[in-house]
């Protein structure tokens, strides 16, 4: 079965870079633009892999993976944590709640493919 990986940032590019990366690869990508539309997504199909953005608008990383660790089901989704310069305050917090990877923005194709290979097998497309 293909992996389903959810990309949830606010910035529109890295989810284009992301889901551009990921389609040379067999996984079918989705997005959304923050926390509180990512568990809107995680509700149509539970995703194989979360791509989470640390600083978001509405519903921050922080906040949806503490809603995510809280869910019997939603806790098991693993987690590669998406980060800038400026999320240093919130990271031992968003650690502490356990993520699997982390993937310091701006990233290349080959560390965003190298850093899923962690977490998730993917196979060519």
């Amino acid at each position: 079965m293909r992996p389903h990986i959810l990309v949830i940032d606010d910035s529109k590019a890295v989810r284009i870079i992301a889901a551009k990366t990921l389609a040379r690869f067999d996984c079918s990508v989705d997005e959304a633009s923050n926390g509180f539309n990512g568990l809107f997504a995680m509700e149509r199909t539970l995703p194989d892999l979360l791509l989470l953005d640390v600083s978001m608008p509405i519903m921050d990383g922080l906040e949806m993976l503490t809603m995510l660790k809280s869910h019997a089901q939603l806790r098991l989704v693993p987690v590669i944590l998406l980060t800038s310069s400026t999320d240093h305050k919130v990271l031992p917090e968003i650690i502490a709640l356990g993520v699997n990877a982390q993937l310091r923005k701006p990233f290349s194709d080959d560390t965003l493919i190298a850093t899923v290979r962690t977490v998730i097998e993917l196979k060519p497309a």
